[in-house]
């Protein structure tokens, strides 16, 4: 049997959710006997059509609802979109009715994660609006608790909800030390949480 995993789901245009990705599933693999499957989702069209080639010319391969079926837990994050999570991440959500039909994610840890342009572009509105498909899905949420010192030194991002990042107007805030931590802090955690499940 394949070692579990937690699947690290995101969509990210200008790089700055891709790095948070990056953080999470390092702290994911710092539990021992799990890894972190990165994986994205391509872009669509203005018809909700996938408007990119079936596999991506560099970074993570796109998702694939086995991908979502087997995972032993999930954080999934996304940049902000009007207060919700952008449209290629959404769809692919959308497809997963099969697995809510099998219950095939009840009782799986889940967290999420956002980066914004803003400082309060929405951050805390998107984490909580990308948590109720999973909720729909009988995901067991997994935030972050104030036990993380991060959270109460944060200046740009970092929530109860899950992990965040201003990456400024321009998009050219880097993930700074703190927002990494607080990211890394909740791929641990969902992985441990796992671990615990799976046992």
């Amino acid at each position: 049997m394949p070692d579990p995993y937690i699947l690290v789901l995101y969509y990210s245009r200008s790089g700055a959710t891709a790095s948070m990705a990056q953080n999470i599933a390092r702290g994911v693999e710092l539990v021992p006997g799990m890894t972190a499957r990165l994986r994205t989702v391509p872009a669509i069209s203005a018809n909700t059509e996938q408007s990119e080639e079936d596999i991506p010319s560099q970074g993570p391969l796109y998702c694939e609802q086995d991908d979502l079926r087997h995972c032993a837990g999930l954080v999934m994050g996304s940049p902000t979109r009007f207060g919700n999570m952008a449209a290629p991440l959404k769809y692919f959500i959308d497809q997963s009715s099969g697995l809510w039909l099998s219950g095939a994610l009840v009782d799986k840890p889940a967290a999420v994660f956002t980066s914004t342009s803003s400082m309060h572009g929405g951050q805390e509105s998107t984490l909580l609006t990308m948590l109720l498909p999973l909720m729909h899905h009988g995901m067991l949420v997994a935030g972050l608790p104030y036990s993380e010192p991060g959270l109460m030194r944060t200046q740009s991002g970092g929530t109860p909800y899950g992990a965040s990042h201003w990456a400024g107007p321009d998009n050219d805030n880097t993930v700074d030390t703190v927002e990494a931590d607080l990211c890394k802090a909740l791929g641990n955690r969902v992985a441990a949480l796992a671990g615990r499940l799976v046992e």
